[in-house]
């Protein structure tokens, strides 16, 4: 059986607007009142606005009839005053809700992708550097909740106001209504051809962000290696080169983010040259009060200030729709684990406590675009005992040891865990009985005891230390400053290969699983130290599993059964004194190997 991955573009999976939809309708019905309360406080506040006109025109149309008198006018003013004190106390109310519900909003959206990144695969993380889902992370998802808090309410104060305003303006006069809004049409037709292109170029403005953050992140990850390189200057004029292209494709962006509001701006003053030419006219005329031209006027004020941020509105949401799409394509790529499971029937827990066997039968695999296959052909029986794996570098070997522990897809009927196809097992039943062991050995930004119990966050200091006696680092952890309870540093900067190492060796032994995976993660320690580690290693494993990869023969010595592999396949095997007895390739190893200890003796001498 052979498994491939065939590689899909990175931007492959398209989402329509009902998926858009979809993304943030749990959102909106969690917090359903809070939506409700905010629009209500919004519509509100249009109401109180609209009524302020109705007292300016009484207040005119008074003065002018000669009827006003001061407590009148007094009485006018108050209410104005009280209803514009409302409708403040309002705006902040809606503000509060609907700005609110944005971060709600936002919050769950970056719980949904770290969630959904976590469940994917190793091909979905081959394909999609950190920088690009830190981006979706940060950058993404700020424009969305711009959108949806300030941008929301901003399209339902251009929607609402300007139809209630316009209703309102008709009730004085439709004719005079009819030409206020002869400049809309061209209004709507630049924002609409406006806003296209400016989600293109804002595309490709975050496109641009997404690399620019992983190359911080790889210059901040690799620092030392660049300085002992001597690349601090190369590096800087290359992320001076993406920042550039950010910098002029956010210019680009800008251009026309910024005609949205001029073009609005003007449309609004051509509608006011308009009502005050032709409704002058019809002041002059008789056919409306000055009352009502002045409410008129205020009622177009209105609107005419929704129109101008019309621009504004829609380049806002224009970047969150932008943005949302990118998280939309992200979330909607699946997993090849998920989507090659045939889970037909629940399988017994029972089955898979027992140390279980893992049986390959004719498994190939290939990388994406890959020429050749990873490994070819491969038949093998693994039960509880000592497995060693060894062979020449890039043979396979450490592509083996990930598709056992399921960071890749695998063919129907080519990988059997405990004599189930694991495309009938959910991954996390697999990894939960495999501890993994690789040559990096990845540490986190905690305390060494934190690290050491990854695996198991319950586990008493007393349990931790043993885990870490048995890894030979116990003393060096208590030659920390706080023991335990020192922080180290993302990825364990401040410590030795080896220390790594064994620390992660010790969270192994920790986490006490069935099957142990060592992939070539002794490679950073002496000969001595290794030698005792990997002895309590095996004793800790004794009627379990456990897989050594490793080229040092000494510790190979050690183990049940030695695989050979060569480019992909399974070369050779048997014993390690069978493999020195007739394999070239065992033979040339140990002679090296025995070559350099003994020079490493005759240095010694001679000192």
């Amino acid at each position: 059986m052979h498994s491939r991955i065939d590689k899909p573009a990175p931007q492959a999976v398209s989402v329509d607007a009902f998926a858009l939809i979809r993304l943030v309708l749990p959102s909106c019905r969690r917090f359903r009142r809070q939506l409700l309360w905010g629009f209500t406080f919004l519509a509100a506040v249009y109401f109180l606005q609209l009524t302020i006109p109705r007292y300016l025109k009484a207040g005119v149309d008074e003065l002018a009839q000669g009827t006003a008198t001061s407590q009148r006018l007094a009485f006018l003013s108050g209410c104005i005053l009280l209803t514009a004190a409302g409708a403040g106390i309002l705006r902040y109310g809606w503000r509060v809700l609907l700005i609110g519900f944005s971060r709600h909003l936002e919050t769950e959206l970056r719980d949904r992708l770290i969630e959904h990144v976590l469940r994917m695969d190793q091909v979905f993380l081959d394909r999609r550097p950190p920088g690009e889902i830190m981006a979706h992370a940060s950058n993404d998802l700020g424009a969305v909740q711009m959108a949806f808090g300030m941008g929301l309410a901003a399209a339902a104060d251009v929607a609402v106001m300007s139809v209630v305003a316009v209703l309102f303006m008709a009730h004085i006069s439709p004719s005079l209504t009819l030409t206020a809004a002869l400049p809309l049409p061209v209004l709507a037709l630049i924002s609409w051809l406006l806003s296209r292109e400016l989600h293109r170029r804002f595309d490709r403005v975050q496109a641009q962000f997404s690399l620019l953050t992983e190359f911080a992140r790889n210059t901040l990850v690799s620092i030392r290696m660049i300085k002992s390189c001597t690349r601090e200057e190369q590096q800087s004029r290359d992320f001076d080169r993406l920042g550039q292209k950010y910098a002029a494709l956010n210019i680009k962006t800008a251009v026309i983010h910024g005609l949205l509001l001029p073009v609005a701006m003007l449309t609004g003053s051509v509608g006011t040259l308009l009502v005050l030419h032709s409704g002058g006219r019809m002041v002059i005329s008789g056919v409306i009060t000055i009352g009502d031209f002045v409410a008129f006027i205020s009622y177009f004020a209105m609107l005419a200030l929704p129109l101008a941020t019309v621009g504004w509105a829609v380049g806002m949401i224009r970047r969150g729709m932008t943005s949302l799409a990118r998280i939309g394509r992200l979330l909607a790529e699946e997993s090849a684990l998920t989507a090659s499971l045939r889970l037909e029937e629940p399988r017994p827990a029972q089955v898979l406590q027992s140390c279980p066997r893992i049986s390959l039968r004719q498994f190939s695999f290939s990388y994406p675009g890959a020429v050749s296959p990873a490994l070819s052909a491969i038949n093998l029986e693994i039960g509880p005992g000592l497995l060693g794996i060894t062979g020449r570098t890039g043979s396979g070997k450490s592509t083996l040891c990930r598709l056992l522990i399921r960071q890749y897809p695998a063919a129907d009927s080519s990988y059997f865990f405990a004599g189930h196809d694991v495309n009938c097992l959910d991954p996390a039943q697999i990894r939960e009985r495999i501890s993994y062991v690789g040559r990096e050995s990845p540490l986190f930004s905690g305390t060494a005891a934190e690290n050491i119990s990854l695996a198991r966050p319950e586990a008493t200091i007393e349990e931790i230390m043993e885990a870490a006696h048995l890894a030979a680092v116990h003393e060096e952890i208590m030659a920390m400053p706080e023991g335990y309870r020192t922080r180290l540093r993302e990825k364990g900067l401040r410590l030795s290969g080896g220390q790594r190492q064994r620390i992660a060796i010790a969270r192994a032994l920790l986490a006490d699983r069935s099957i142990l995976i060592v992939d070539d993660a002794l490679s950073a320690l002496d000969a001595e130290t290794s030698a005792e580690v990997f002895a309590a290693v095996r004793a800790r494993q004794r009627g379990r599993t456990l897989i050594l990869v490793s080229h040092n023969l000494r510790l190979l010595a050690c183990v049940d059964h030695v695989l050979i592999l060569e480019q992909g396949r399974i070369a050779e095997q048997g014993s390690h004194e069978e493999l020195l007895a007739r394999s070239a390739y065992y033979e040339e190893v140990a002679r090296r190997q025995q070559g350099k200890e003994e020079d490493a003796d005759a240095q010694l001498r001679l000192f």
